[in-house]
């Protein structure tokens, strides 16, 4: 017997092969989203803190009258 003989409809035998192929398991992004936003965050408040911190200003602790 030929396969184009056969009684069983092909379209639905390949439907019927994905149904019970086991799901392949994806990997969500959100964890990765969340680590960039994180590290974003941190950048910013970083700048925010080395811009509106006072200058520093150093004297010495001996000035000499000349």
């Amino acid at each position: 017997m030929t396969p184009g003989d056969s009684a069983l409809d092909r379209d639905r035998m390949v439907y019927a092969r994905a149904l019970l192929r086991t799901p392949v398991a994806r990997e969500s992004a959100w964890p990765a989203l969340a680590a960039a936003a994180a590290a974003a965050l941190a950048a910013l408040a970083l700048a925010a803190a080395m811009i509106t911190a006072p200058p520093v200003t150093t004297t010495h602790v001996v000035q000499r009258d000349l």
